[in-house]
């Protein structure tokens, strides 16, 4: 059989080990071949192809369900679930997504981008299906590195309070999230991968009584206790955590061996209760230059399979927004060793490893751990320590109700700095920077803060680190910046709550927010063509703002029209009307951003168009909403 005749994962069922591992080759080359194209996740999916074969062929997949945690490692389940026709399209616009959604495909039981989510979920479905009286399988598939999240350790915890209740968790074991794992639970499971394979030695033991001459068949009723006892013998080197919480243990397996993963496997159904399978894997499985670099190789770009290398892009692009904000932060905590920098496992993503490469002991990984993460925060800025949390838009939400409690309501400062804020393509919704601003701007105490583009970024480095009379957060962009001049050093702090005027009109104010400041900009030159004349400000606080600029020129001018990258809902452009209206100023606004939508993977040029966020859409949108005796075609 070949991978491409599969459409449905119970095809597999019947298959010899040597025709799953044949199907496991080109498993690995289809997806190869996919990512060096389209770019997208690789380690972690080429790291779990024989764990989604031995595991998928102990299952009748159109009754049991099977849950991903986080989603990327899940590649290999997506090609045999129907989708490897499709599968060159992968995180492309209208194409196969690079996560699991509930929407694309009857066997994705439980969409996630966010990490630690499998087993509360996979529980909830084993309790409803058992309150149904139903009968089948429910099993979640967690990488060690989702362990760390408290989330994760909530669910093991209640699920060994239930006894009865059937559930299979499967433990990924990498010994890699993103970066290395930190802290105490992948030093753990580190020694347990060391050890041998407990379930085995326990049914070797039962064998052994068996055969006493005389004994053995008499021992049988005190048997499940003789074994139980030598297990325990066992565990503390061996899973004891898991076994004192309610599991059942069993591994190390070794993750790339399908007749061993199947016998595994068909032996943890048996088990009545939850059982834990630890299963030893290694991250980029089969391509040899990502499991040398299991970080790098992590996620790719379009790269050259032979080389392992980037494809080159056509023209060369400024830093990113991720490097310029590293680079600065580490210039300035040479300069003072107060300055701490905080990452959720994202130390590349963030930027952060360039600060752990120079400044260690300055540098501290919690893990996927994002609430824990910022109540550390607290906890260093209590004690005079300026800490710095850098974490994405989209994962600082897990973490909200510590930014609340134990950061603003004590007003404390801590610098909050959030990356890939806005737009950001191929992830898709789950990883998408929409909802920072509404989030953060109703909370009291915190100062919000956005650059129109890479210096000002710098800039406003220099500000979080110097403010110290409570929280404050920046949002930027993913990608590239604009290209400005950069400083190496001498950068000027911001005043707190004060923007810039950047061009003069009297027909229209438009007040850009971070990434929407050239947009505005833009805008304006379009609509001087069509004889109206904008005032372009660049706004720089959301919270506080610039009140004094912001309504005495909505007052003269009298049309004002709001832009930025975020949701429209309670963002940006609510402050400004929200300002208005206390002060009794009536005029036209129009606010103009993601409206309440779900943004799906795409290019983030693709999904700005789509939004009607290009500068032409938008001088359009406001040639037609406050000026429509002067209305140009309305792009699509």
């Amino acid at each position: 059989m070949y991978l491409s005749d599969i459409n449905h994962p119970n095809q597999l069922h019947g298959l010899s080990v040597n025709q799953l591992k044949q199907i496991a080759c080109q498993i690995r080359d289809k997806h190869l071949q996919t990512v060096g194209v389209t770019g997208g996740h690789l380690g972690p999916g080429l790291g779990v192809v024989e764990l989604t074969l031995g595991l998928y062929q102990t299952l009748d997949l159109d009754r049991d369900k099977v849950i991903w945690d986080v989603g990327h490692q899940a590649y290999p389940h997506k090609l045999i679930t129907g989708r490897y026709k499709d599968f060159h399209t992968l995180r492309q616009k209208h194409g196969v997504a690079g996560y699991l959604k509930r929407c694309e495909n009857t066997f994705d039981h439980f969409g996630a981008g966010h990490a630690s989510t499998s087993i509360s979920a996979a529980l909830g479905m084993a309790l409803a299906r058992d309150i149904r009286g139903e009968k089948f399988k429910v099993a979640a598939i967690i990488g060690d590195g989702a362990l760390t999240g408290g989330m994760a350790l909530e669910a093991i915890n209640h699920a060994g309070h239930l006894p009865r209740t059937n559930l299979l968790v499967v433990l990924n074991d990498n010994e890699m999230s993103i970066s290395p794992n930190v802290g105490a639970i992948p030093r753990y499971l580190n020694k347990m991968r060391l050890s041998g394979p407990l379930q085995f030695l326990t049914d070797n033991i039962e064998e052994q009584f068996k055969q006493i001459p005389f004994v053995g068949e008499s021992l049988s009723p005190e048997l499940s206790r003789i074994k139980e006892g030598m297990k325990r013998l066992a565990v503390p080197k061996v899973g004891a955590v898991f076994e004192e919480l309610g599991f059942t243990y069993m591994g190390p397996v070794d993750g790339h061996n399908i007749e061993e993963l199947i016998n595994t496997f068909h032996q943890a159904h048996q088990i009545n209760g939850p059982v834990l399978v630890h299963v030893a894997t290694v991250k980029g499985k089969g391509y040899e230059i990502a499991e040398k670099d299991q970080v790098g190789y992590h996620a790719q770009s379009p790269f050259n399979l032979s080389t392992g290398k980037a494809i080159p892009s056509n023209k060369p692009k400024p830093p990113s927004y991720s490097k310029v904000f590293a680079h600065t932060l580490v210039k300035l905590a040479e300069q003072n060793p107060k300055i701490i920098g905080i990452t959720a496992a994202m130390a590349t993503g963030t930027g952060l490893d360039k600060l752990q490469a120079k400044l260690p002991k300055q540098y501290i990984d919690v893990g996927i751990a994002e609430q824990h993460a910022v109540t550390l925060a607290a906890g260093l800025a209590c004690e005079g320590i300026i800490p710095v949390v850098a974490i994405y838009s989209t994962f600082l939400q897990r973490a909200y109700d510590q930014i609340i409690h134990d950061v603003c309501i004590q007003n404390l400062p801590v610098f909050f700095c959030l990356d890939r804020a806005g737009i950001v393509g191929a992830d898709g919704p789950t990883h998408q920077g929409m909802y920072d601003i509404a989030y953060l701007r109703c909370i009291p105490n915190i100062v919000l803060m956005a650059p129109k583009d890479e210096a000002e970024l710098q800039r406003m480095v220099l500000t979080g680190i110097n403010y110290n009379a409570g929280p404050i957060a920046m949002r930027f962009p993913r990608g590239s910046g604009y290209g400005v001049p950069l400083m190496e050093e001498g950068w000027e702090p911001l005043e707190i709550g004060k923007g810039e005027i950047l061009r003069h009109g009297d027909d229209v104010l438009l007040l850009g927010y971070g990434t929407m400041v050239y947009p505005a900009l833009q805008t304006a030159e379009i609509l001087s063509e069509h004889g109206i004349e904008a005032t372009v400000v660049n706004s720089r606080f959301s919270k506080p703002l610039d009140t004094e600029m912001i309504l005495t020129l909505a007052e003269k001018i009298g049309r004002v029209v709001t832009l930025e990258e975020g949701c429209v809902s309670g963002g940006f452009g609510s402050a400004v009307v929200e300002a208005l209206l206390d002060r009794d100023i009536v005029v036209p606004v129009k606010r103009i951003g993601i409206p309440d939508v779900l943004v799906d993977h795409a290019q983030p040029h693709e999904s700005k168009v789509d939004l009607g966020l290009s500068s032409s859409q938008i001088a359009d949108r406001i040639l037609l909403m406050l000026f429509s005796q002067k209305t140009l075609p309305i792009m699509s």
